[in-house]
């Protein structure tokens, strides 16, 4: 398989050198964590002086031993050299039994630079102020973005290849797959063996079928606004019984796996956050095909999703955006930035266009507005909102 250099997640990761953190690499499963932490262990051999690296990937056979957290830390602590830089990298923490004591105590101990990965339901963001006694750090890696998709795939024209990615997604495991129906089985094993299942495993989920049903609902209903009681009233109606209190619970397990998104709801005008219905945003919009198939592609929604994961990708904090019940498709901030965003598939009908540009133009601050659509033009304005081509902007460098 083709390996792509993800700078900015490394980058990230060498800006906390030598802070006292304990480094956690989250994200969707599969998305390419390990990887990542291989990239990392390579630059501080080659590139850090006097770094002694204790790697550890749990996974494999030949660190089987070290699946309990005494055996961890023993491990650990003979491979320490004194005087030089302790890094530890693991793999897989999860798979160790009592893996937080042992990070614990080397966190403790203030001799290790500590950096993990492991499944996401065992890693929650909810937990690691429980499970570690020392500060934690998050650096989230996301599915491949459209940049690093035409990087592995170089060669295709920008418009073509936003075509293709729209359907192979983010999730470069099933880019070795030429057939669709077996890119689709890799995808659908992803998520129902290493999300499903770690949820259900991580939290003694009885009722596993409802959580498949209810995965499967959200994917159907991806950027729809969406409430715990009306998604229990439609599966209810629809023959699979249950409440709002146990689907709120659900959903917090999908969304702290990293399956889906949760993007609240924002007042423009009164500039606060609304507190009934959200929407939520698959992690790889391919896993929609993957699990419902193709018949409806829905390629507005799906163009949505992709730029709701690419404005988290870049950092923003990303909001839905109500204005005199109009809405905006996002409202992403990134310290003193607002960017306003609509996102539309075609906007060549005049009809269509004032939908998507009269919404910015009733918001009277002077932050930029922009719309995304497949325009396969250079970026043009009207009314001050900037218009810009999906593709290009989405291949945009960061």
């Amino acid at each position: 398989m083709k390996l792509i250099e993800r700078p900015g997640y490394l980058e990230r990761l060498k800006r906390l050198v030598g802070t006292p953190d304990i480094k956690v690499i989250t994200g969707v499963r599969r998305a390419g964590k390990s990887k990542l932490l291989e990239a990392f262990r390579n630059y501080l051999l080659g590139e850090v002086d006097g770094a002694n690296v204790i790697h550890v990937d749990l996974s494999l056979l030949e660190f089987e031993e070290l699946t309990e957290y005494h055996a961890l830390n023993a491990y650990v602590t003979s491979h320490h050299v004194e005087g030089a830089r302790n890094f530890v990298l693991i793999d897989e923490v999860q798979m160790c039994e009592g893996f937080e004591r042992t990070i614990n105590s080397l966190h403790a101990s203030g001799s290790y630079d500590i950096y993990i990965t492991g499944s996401n339901a065992f890693l929650l963001s909810s937990d690691l102020a429980t499970l570690f006694t020392g500060r934690t750090v998050s650096v989230e890696v996301f599915p491949f973005s459209f940049e690093e998709y035409r990087s592995y795939f170089e060669g295709e024209q920008v418009d073509e290849a936003l075509e293709r990615y729209l359907r192979m997604g983010g999730m470069s495991g099933s880019y070795v797959y030429a057939d669709e129906r077996d890119r689709h089985g890799y995808l659908s094993d992803v998520y129902d063996t290493l999300i499903l299942r770690d949820i259900v495993q991580r939290h003694g989920v009885r009722n596993a079928h409802l959580l498949g049903r209810l995965s499967d609902y959200m994917m159907d209903n991806v950027s729809n606004i969406t409430s715990s009681r009306s998604i229990a009233d439609a599966l209810t109606s629809a023959g699979t019984k249950t409440n709002d209190r146990t689907i709120a619970s659900y959903l917090g397990y999908l969304t702290e796996a990293f399956a889906f998104y949760r993007v609240r709801r924002y007042d423009i005008r009164g500039k606060r956050y609304l507190s009934s219905g959200d929407k939520y945003y698959l992690a790889d919009h391919a896993f929609r095909y993957a699990k419902l198939g193709t018949r409806n592609m829905d390629f507005g929604r799906m163009l949505e999703n992709m730029v709701a994961i690419e404005l988290l990708r870049r950092g923003y904090e990303t909001y839905a955006g109500v204005l005199y019940k109009r809405e905006v498709d996002f409202v992403a901030i990134r310290g003193s930035e607002k960017l306003y965003v609509q996102v539309s598939d075609d906007i060549s009908s005049p009809s269509t266009f004032e939908r998507e540009y009269s919404p910015l133009l009733s918001i009277r601050d002077a932050h930029p507005k922009v719309i995304l659509a497949r325009t396969r033009h250079e970026t043009y304005t009207y009314e001050g909102i900037e218009i810009h081509d999906l593709a290009r902007w989405l291949s945009e460098k960061r």
